[in-house]
């Protein structure tokens, strides 16, 4: 399935390619994964982030949407911080 990374996110990934390689790099291989495995095998989250799935990476959280079958990566944060985010 093809993919897409949201500019936002795109600079984060920017940054942390720099100051934290193994966190990155742990990225890049959860984004292969997710496009490589069944889509509904992620969790849903409840309102008001209905429209994303989530997966754990360590402390963080990464949040992913489908939309007209490509993978839309939006949001990557610590996990007591993600869900405060309104979209």
């Amino acid at each position: 399935m093809k993919y897409e990374i949201h500019p936002d996110l795109d600079e984060l990934l920017t940054k942390l390619s720099k100051k934290d390689k193994s966190l990155f790099e742990q990225i890049l291989k959860k984004i292969a994964d997710i496009c490589n495995s069944d889509i509904n095998h992620y969790k849903n989250l409840k309102k008001p982030l209905q429209n994303y799935k989530r997966v754990h990476i360590g402390h963080f959280v990464f949040l992913f949407k489908v939309e007209n079958e490509t993978i839309i990566f939006r949001y990557f944060d610590h996990h007591d911080k993600i869900y405060l985010i309104n979209d």
